[in-house]
């Protein structure tokens, strides 16, 4: 930016080099006010010449907008949360929002914490995308901000929650390995106080139930959604003796956790085990061998959401289509003979 002896340039300054009132300037760049020809000429050369950058934020605020939309995510390093952030971004760009993110680290409080300071920063709205906060917590929260959480059922005047059918896609991962011979399929669970892990566990135990395969809790381990949790699982499944064919991982972190556990104890994948994941991290399709997985189109789950919020803010009724989920079949999983 520019600046002058004194600082950056400001409104006064560009008025007065325009031959113009600060207050017409002022109009002008609002757009809430037509000015003559030559006179927008004129507040244009002195914005370049000058290179002045306006205060969004203060000219948000005395609109009542900052034009942002805060984002709580729970981790600012994962593939999982990028791509549904870069959804996001793209949706309401062209809108002229910018985002402002936080992360909550999969703490209910410090969730609540993010979404306090979120609201201070006076942004529009606020998007929330999984996490352990309450219900009623969110609730209370769209009281002050409309809210958009992905992964919860949520609906009111100014909240919508929504998740994907993960009940369903993991039916249909479970339908793939008992259609290629597996019985003795183990599962690693997610994170207990997440529904997504909630139905993928359910699809796992119906598809079972449906083949009249009898479930082995032995079979059943705790995860938590990360590398470390499926590495713990499988060495806990290794070291109880357990027979197994098959491990269909609740997520793609997960998945990766187990094929390292496997490798130090010389099983092949899937020549002795094979493994199916979750999510379809772009990190899935290079993994040894490539995973097969049920892809969440974040992406798409992103778009939608900035959509969502646009609505939101603007009070419009807007419906979305959501995206599916689909099985995406590799080379991590054979055919028992």
């Amino acid at each position: 930016m520019r600046t002058t002896g004194n600082g950056p340039v400001t409104l006064h300054q560009v008025a007065h080099a325009a031959g113009v009132s600060p207050a017409t300037a002022s109009r002008f760049m609002n757009g809430t006010a037509r000015v003559s020809d030559a006179k927008r000429r004129s507040i244009e050369d002195a914005i370049e010449r000058l290179n002045y950058k306006p205060n969004l934020v203060a000219q948000g605020l005395k609109m009542g907008s900052t034009r942002t939309i805060g984002v709580l995510t729970q981790s600012l390093v994962s593939g999982y949360f990028n791509d549904a952030m870069v959804g996001i971004e793209d949706a309401v760009k062209a809108a002229g929002y910018a985002l402002l993110i936080m992360s909550g680290h999969w703490h209910a409080a410090e969730e609540a914490e993010r979404v306090e300071l979120l609201i201070g920063r006076r942004v529009d709205g606020v998007v929330i995308l999984t996490g352990n906060m309450s219900d009623t917590q969110i609730l209370d929260f769209s009281q002050r901000v409309p809210i958009v959480a992905f992964g919860r059922k949520l609906e009111g005047e100014r909240v919508f929650g929504f998740f994907l059918d993960n009940y369903g896609a993991a039916c249909e991962a479970m339908e793939l390995l008992i259609e290629q011979g597996h019985r003795r399929i183990a599962f690693i669970r997610g994170s207990d106080d997440q529904e997504d892990a909630h139905a993928r566990l359910a699809g796992y135990r119906d598809t079972l139930a449906k083949h009249r395969i009898e479930p082995d809790p032995d079979l059943i381990v705790a995860g938590d959604f990360q590398e470390s949790g499926g590495l713990q699982a499988v060495n806990q499944l290794l070291t109880s003796g357990a027979r197994f064919s098959a491990i269909f991982a609740a997520n793609d972190l997960s998945a990766y956790g187990a094929r390292l556990a496997l490798y130090r104890r010389s099983i092949r994948v899937p020549e002795d085990v094979s493994i199916i994941g979750f999510d379809d991290l772009h990190s899935s399709m290079y993994t040894t061998p490539p995973l097969t997985t049920v892809r969440q189109p974040l992406y798409d789950v992103g778009s939608c959401i900035g959509t969502m919020m646009l609505g939101m803010i603007a009070h419009d009724e807007v419906k979305v289509a959501l995206p599916a989920l689909s099985l995406v079949v590799r080379e991590s999983v054979r055919r028992l003979t």
